[in-house]
C-alpha cells in the first residue's frame, strides 16, 4: 500500500479540488444543479480516485484507478471549458487552472506509461 498523501499527482490534485471551488462559487447561481455540481464532483473525483488506487495491492488496480482520475480532469477542463464559452468564467480566470490540469494530465499519464512498461507483455498469437 502506498501513502497517496506524499504522491505529487494527489496533492496537486488537491490543490485543483481547491481551485475548481474558488472558481466554480462565481458561477451563477442557476448553476447549483449543474454545471458548479458536476465540474466541483469531477475535480474531488480525481484525488479521490488516486487515492482509492493508491490503497490497492496490484498495480494493474492502481492503474485502473489513475486511468479514472485523469478522466476525471479531462471531463475538469471540459467543463471550465463550457463555463468560458457561456462567459461565466474568463480566461484570465482561467490560465492558471488550465496550467495545473495540464500538469496534472502529464504527470498521471506518465505514471500510467510507467506502470504499462513494467508490466508483463501478453504472449503473441504467432509465437
Amino acid at each position: 500500500m502506498r501513502d497517496f498523501r506524499k504522491l505529487k499527482i494527489w496533492i496537486q490534485a488537491i490543490e485543483i479540488v481547491t481551485k475548481v471551488y474558488a472558481l466554480t462559487a462565481k458561477l451563477p447561481d442557476t448553476e447549483k444543479y449543474g454545471l458548479k455540481s458536476q465540474v466541483q464532483r469531477a475535480a474531488v473525483s480525481i484525488p479521490s480516485n488516486i487515492a482509492e488506487g493508491a490503497s490497492r495491492d496490484s498495480e494493474l488496480e492502481f492503474k485502473r484507478f489513475l486511468e479514472i482520475a485523469i478522466g476525471s480532469s479531462f471531463e475538469v477542463e471540459t467543463q471550465l471549458v463550457i463555463a468560458q464559452n457561456l462567459k461565466m468564467l474568463n480566461q484570465d480566470e482561467l490560465k492558471e487552472i488550465f496550467s495545473l490540469i495540464s500538469s496534472e494530465q502529464k504527470m498521471l499519464n506518465s505514471l500510467i506509461s510507467k506502470i504499462n512498461i513494467g508490466k508483463p507483455k501478453k504472449p503473441n498469437a504467432n509465437s
